[in-house]
């Protein structure tokens, strides 16, 4: 039996009122929202540090142009982040419309 099988089995959801099940959806909506950003960020990571830092970090600092190479990669990783999100609330908008 897997966990959330012997969840299921500790709770009756069946007993929740509705403004329980609302709050435990938006609970729910908020933790995968956080994993979602969880992700991005560890990915951001991965990619920039793969990217910019090259040498071995001997004084606990990235170098300068690592440091910069770094920011510009987050930036870049950011604004494109930000333009596709734009774009998709655009196409949301429309079609509520």
């Amino acid at each position: 039996m897997d966990g959330s099988s012997s969840l299921q089995g500790q709770f009756d959801l069946s007993k929740l009122t509705d403004n329980d099940k609302k709050e435990l959806q938006q609970f729910i909506v908020n933790e995968s929202q956080k994993a979602r950003i969880q992700q991005t960020v560890h990915s951001l990571t991965d990619i920039c540090w793969t990217k910019c830092v090259t040498g071995r970090i001997a004084s606990g600092k990235l170098e300068r142009g690592e440091e910069s190479c770094t920011q510009n990669c987050v930036d870049r990783f950011m604004d494109a982040n930000m333009t596709v999100l734009r774009h998709l609330e655009s196409l949301r908008s429309e079609g509520m419309s």
